[in-house]
């Protein structure tokens, strides 16, 4: 039977996409205790985030990941040149000009509303019904939150040219338009020896997700390939080869998995539609060390531009190395090689398999949150407790991301090297997007 706490929650989650921000009990504790500061803006507006990249089917990882780094960039545009102290990222990022500033007074939490109100619409625009209505509800919440506000017309019109701004830039990047949710209309038709074939018999996944997606325009880098990576193991199927001694370590370690491993597998899991996928998950991390240690605004927005940036990049970067190798999976090697009946512990995703794209973005993530908050940062992780996952504790960013990698070998879906090679792949991104200057001292 559900406890209390879990029913409460879960309600809670509900009525966030919902839109209903004014319930205190759906803020976060500070939200709660200052429900029209700039920190509860952000709040309330990625509480609802989370919940769209849940329920809107072409958000992937990929995609959510992009989305995630665009509303990172205009928060932090909102507050370049003001008394935080943060810089724009125009001239850094690929691509971005500069926005002509603002002289007008104007309410920091208002032109945050008003910009990640515009964000948000535009880059959901294609979610159902029921997000619709939430962002509806959230925009019109907060703006009655913030009615008493200053300068509510020059603060409107600055966030919303702020938005405007950075949204004409997103739409230049070769991944706005996401057709098919992100399937090719041809199937693959036939495969050498060693390549990707398709894993579901699910008629839209017979073609890879999202093939183009390492030609997305990058924001930290000059292309994907600044973190290439070196081929995987040479295909063989000669027991005793790399290739086939790696195969044989998912086989095992999926025969010998105590609870523990399989717990880590889960809560790592972040399927599209049934969580906020990956991306989502390190956001949510942000958030939760945001909430209890009380971060100011600037540096809450620092860390969410920079940590968009670098899943976004992370996943450029793993996408176009996954399709450069177009690796088999080892649920179909597995099968041919080793055993026609094994299955692995979670659903293999359908696109090739090398680089692991857990590793790749969690070791950006981790590098970049290293980068802001230190190499010892102890922090729990309650990402999925509301679906009844319990928290995790990890020593670092690096500790998490690490046991976010291996959980891809506990759940039968990754080799060892895609593993490993996703983990160098994402330190090479978080140190380009470690380069970027935010604050300006």
């Amino acid at each position: 039977m559900q406890s209390q706490k879990l029913r409460e929650m879960r309600l809670g989650r509900r009525q966030v996409l919902a839109g209903l921000v004014v319930a205190p009990a759906l803020l976060s504790a500070r939200a709660a205790r200052a429900a029209t500061d700039g920190t509860a803006v952000v709040d309330s507006w990625y509480r609802l985030t989370l919940e769209l990249v849940r329920h809107t089917p072409i958000y992937s990882p990929p995609v959510a990941s992009r989305a995630f780094a665009y509303m990172g960039v205009i928060l932090q545009e909102c507050l370049a040149g003001g008394p935080e102290g943060l810089v724009s990222l125009a001239g850094q990022v690929n691509g971005l000009p500069p926005l002509q500033p603002s002289s007008a007074p104007v309410d920091t939490a208002f032109v945050l509303h008003t910009a990640l109100s515009s964000a948000v619409q535009s880059l959901f625009s294609h979610t159902g019904p029921t997000g619709q209505r939430a962002m509806a509800a959230m925009a019109r919440n907060l703006t009655d939150k913030l009615a008493s506000a200053p300068h509510p017309d020059a603060s409107t019109a600055r966030g919303k040219a702020v938005a405007d701004h950075v949204l004409a830039w997103a739409s230049t990047d070769g991944g706005a338009k996401i057709e098919n949710m992100g399937f090719p209309q041809q199937a693959v038709k036939e495969a050498k020896p060693g390549e990707w074939v398709p894993t579901s018999k699910i008629a839209q996944q017979q073609a890879p997700l999202l093939p183009y997606w390492g030609n997305v325009r990058p924001f930290s880098m000059a292309g994907a390939a600044d973190c290439g990576l070196p081929p995987p193991p040479p295909y063989s199927e000669v027991v005793g080869s790399e290739f086939y001694t790696e195969a044989k370590e998912v086989y095992d370690t999926s025969h010998n998995l105590n609870d523990e491993q399989k717990a880590i597998a889960r809560f790592w899991s972040d399927d599209p539609m049934l969580s906020p996928t990956p991306p989502g998950h390190w956001i949510s991390i942000l958030r939760q060390i945001s909430d209890r240690d009380s971060l100011s605004l600037d540096r809450q927005v620092e860390a969410l531009a920079l940590l968009g940036i670098s899943m976004a990049d992370g996943f450029i970067c793993c996408w176009k190395t996954k399709f450069d190798y177009n690796l088999i999976r080892p649920v179909t090697y597995i099968n041919r090689v080793i055993d026609k009946t094994w299955q692995p512990l979670l659903n293999t995703p359908p696109f090739p398999e090398y680089p692991s794209g857990h590793s790749t973005q969690s070791g950006a993530a981790a590098g970049i949150l290293a980068h802001l908050f230190g190499d010892k940062f102890a922090f729990s992780d309650a990402t999925h407790e509301d679906d009844g996952l319990p928290a995790r504790n990890f020593s670092s960013f690096a500790a998490a991301a690490q046991e976010a990698a291996l959980s891809r070998l506990y759940g039968g879906i990754h080799f060892r090297s895609a593993i490993e090679q996703g983990l160098v792949q994402g330190a090479c991104v978080a140190g380009h997007v470690a380069r970027l200057k935010t604050r300006a001292t």
